[in-house]
């Protein structure tokens, strides 16, 4: 395969090896595993969840879930906060497939009420301390609330509690990410017993990548949602989630110029391909990506003092030693391990794998 632009490649043998991984972790934990597919929003990855055996999946947009129904998929959570203003879609995908949305006011569930014409199962979205949405899992009033509406309806089917502990990404290591799991499962908990009696088959369903990778106790959990584990990244790497051995996609992007004045190339790979996402490593230096040694199966671990410095729209600055410098060639190919995998798919929109082939994904428009 000739390279001659910034290209996302993805390594087959080690995105299934993540995915045989978690598929036995939560067989392990008697769980259900519906991954996330935002990571990798691609049907033909999708596909290879399915030869392991997973039936269901989360998607981050009401827009992707119709992609995956499109697919074949017939249980999917939209695990967002519902957008009203898609009401059409909502109709569609509750007709054809098990829909399982998130609602987390009351206002929302009213409207959803309202406007909707066939059977969907809802999640309460709730806050367990990562803070970014979802309502207060002692917020027993609102809950409540909430649960009179879905039971006023007969089309709206009260599925459970839905949480994300994203303040794992903030994490150091297993000791960190067990601790945030265990303060988050006790919420979870807490909130199961409050409403189990009247609600028997409510379910829980926490998902992050750091958790489901690095925590063993899963008791009272009925559902994982972990989805950056398909290809796993450097954020990853330094939160102690995977190995950098474990990172199936690298962003191959052309050597432009060399300053070795200032010990530095160039690279074209700029922002509009990894993205802003940033880590500060052990050292305290900010780095928006790292060079992974060429490999003859595609890439090894990260080659010590090369990181990526800084991002332009185009341009990627990548910090390196004189040796390096002097080795490396104008035209030479050099290989990112992304931050952030999500992000850097997203943009990018396709997947070549290691031996040439191209993969597609969703994108917006649907």
């Amino acid at each position: 395969m000739k390279i001659i632009q910034p290209t996302l490649l993805l390594n087959e043998e080690t995105c299934h090896r993540n995915i045989q991984n978690m598929v036995d972790k939560a067989k392990k934990h008697n769980c259900i595993l519906r991954p996330h597919f935002k990571t990798h929003q691609s049907a033909e990855i999708g596909q290879w969840f399915r030869q392991q055996g997973v039936t269901k999946c989360a998607v981050s947009s009401l827009g992707m879930a119709i992609y995956f129904t499109n697919a074949g998929w017939k249980d999917i959570t939209v695990a967002f906060p519902l957008n009203v203003l898609e009401s059409d879609k909502v109709n569609e995908l509750a007709k054809k497939i098990t829909l399982n949305i998130c609602i987390e006011s009351l206002e929302t569930a009213e409207i959803l009420s309202h406007f909707i014409q066939h059977s969907v199962n809802i999640f309460i979205k709730v806050d367990a301390g990562y803070h970014r949405t979802g309502i207060n899992t002692d917020d027993f009033q609102q809950i409540e609330a909430i649960l009179q509406k879905i039971n006023d309806n007969p089309l709206l089917n009260f599925k459970g509690f839905l949480q994300h502990a994203g303040h794992t990404y903030q994490a150091k290591g297993k000791l960190e990410v067990d601790q945030i799991h265990q303060s988050t499962s006790a919420k979870m908990i807490a909130l199961k017993e409050r409403f189990i009696s009247e609600y028997p088959n409510l379910i829980i369903s926490n998902g992050d990548t750091p958790t489901c990778s690095l925590s063993e106790h899963f008791e009272h959990i009925e559902e994982m949602r972990p989805g950056n584990f398909v290809f796993y990244d450097v954020m990853q790497a330094e939160i102690g989630s995977c190995s950098y051995e474990e990172i199936a996609v690298a962003m191959a992007c052309p050597v432009v110029a060399k300053h070795p004045e200032r010990n530095e190339i160039i690279i074209y790979g700029g922002a509009v391909h990894l993205s802003k996402e940033r880590v500060t490593n052990k050292d305290g230096i900010t780095i928006y990506g790292l060079v992974a040694e060429p490999h003859t199966s595609g890439w090894g671990k990260p080659i010590e003092g090369l990181y990526v410095k800084k991002l332009s729209q185009e341009h990627g600055t990548i910090h390196a030693p004189d040796a390096f410098i002097e080795k490396v060639k104008i035209g030479d190919i050099l290989y990112i391990l992304p931050i952030h995998s999500c992000l850097t798919a997203n943009l990018i929109g396709q997947y070549s794998t290691l031996k040439g082939k191209e993969i597609g994904m969703y994108r917006f428009g649907f």
